[in-house]
């Protein structure tokens, strides 16, 4: 199994794609729960070059990133061999 690695939020680029399906509802809510409970479920994101992508997890990010956190854990997903 997958171990979450810490990575920091400054170097994760989020897809236009993927921002734009922001909901700031969720997110409040989300960062409500990670305050109590922390974080349940890391991140997945993928290298490119010296940043991260996004693969799954927006909402999360941007609640750690609302409650000021410098580092989220997170999944390194491989990219798909074709």
């Amino acid at each position: 199994m997958m171990k979450p690695v810490p990575i920091k939020l400054e170097e994760i680029y989020v897809p236009a794609k993927l921002r734009a399906t922001l909901d700031a509802a969720k997110v409040a809510a989300l960062a409500e729960a990670i305050l109590a409970e922390g974080l349940q479920s890391p991140i997945q994101v993928r290298r490119d070059g010296a940043r991260f992508v996004l693969v799954t997890g927006l909402h999360r990010l941007e609640a750690c990133r609302s409650l000021g956190e410098k580092t989220i854990p997170a999944l390194l997903v491989l990219p798909r061999v074709h």
